[in-house]
């Protein structure tokens, strides 16, 4: 997914001659703090509500206060992982996208991003969530989908958490079945450390339950 795939189809850019108010009027309107100044298909910056409140442009132009104007944009042809990357880092709530031929082609929203990216990893999608705790030397996608798969079943998404200053790293599946009961018990078996599951708990309970009778049975022979 680019971002050309992700430009919100309602939001308006302003011009060199929009006041200070009616950018802030637009921003309730969208509920976003960020704005496109845009001339003649040209992305000039942009304009957020925390500059025209500093410099008090309420009644002002914004072609007065160019140089205030923030830089950042993407191109239409940039991944969606590097889109959440900037609006993440730099704290957006908008972001604009520019064509190969660096022509402004509209803005991409915080809410959007988001819509697109649980589209993405399979948010909406039913399932199971395992996290998997491992040494990262012991990493790896090929046997972890091997298990899965060998049980009937498919990862959705995933992704990958380092721990700061250790050797640990947290894999998270989203499997596309509700019942992950075989599926944990071959991660076991294969030594994996189960270090959280969310599936029905109801179906949690009988795991438990079952493990206890096995329990019960092997103390009893």
């Amino acid at each position: 997914m680019i971002a050309q795939n992700l430009i919100s189809e309602v939001v308006p850019s302003l011009s060199l001659t929009d006041s200070g108010q009616k950018a802030l009027n637009w921003m309730e309107v969208f509920r976003i703090s960020h704005l496109a100044v845009v001339d003649d298909k040209k992305l000039v910056g942009l304009m957020s509500d925390k500059i025209i409140y500093d410099l008090n442009i309420i009644d002002k132009p914004m072609g007065d206060y160019v140089g205030q104007m923030l830089s950042p944009h993407v191109r239409s042809n940039q991944h969606i992982y590097e889109v959440f990357s900037i609006i993440t880092m730099l704290k957006l709530s908008a972001l604009p996208v520019l064509n190969l031929y660096h022509e402004y082609m509209g803005m991409i929203t915080v809410f959007d991003l988001a819509q697109n990216f649980a589209d993405l990893v399979a948010v909406k999608e039913p399932g199971g969530i395992i996290a998997l705790e491992l040494n990262s030397i012991d990493y790896s996608l090929t046997q972890i989908a091997q298990i899965v798969e060998g049980n009937d079943a498919k990862i959705l998404s995933f992704y990958i958490h380092e721990e700061k200053d250790s050797n640990l790293m947290t894999v998270t599946l989203k499997i596309n079945v509700v019942d992950l009961s075989s599926i944990i018990q071959t991660f076991v078996r294969y030594d994996y450390n189960i270090k959280e599951v969310y599936m029905d708990e109801s179906i949690v309970q009988n795991l438990y339950d079952d493990r206890y009778d096995q329990l019960m049975k092997f103390m009893n022979t």
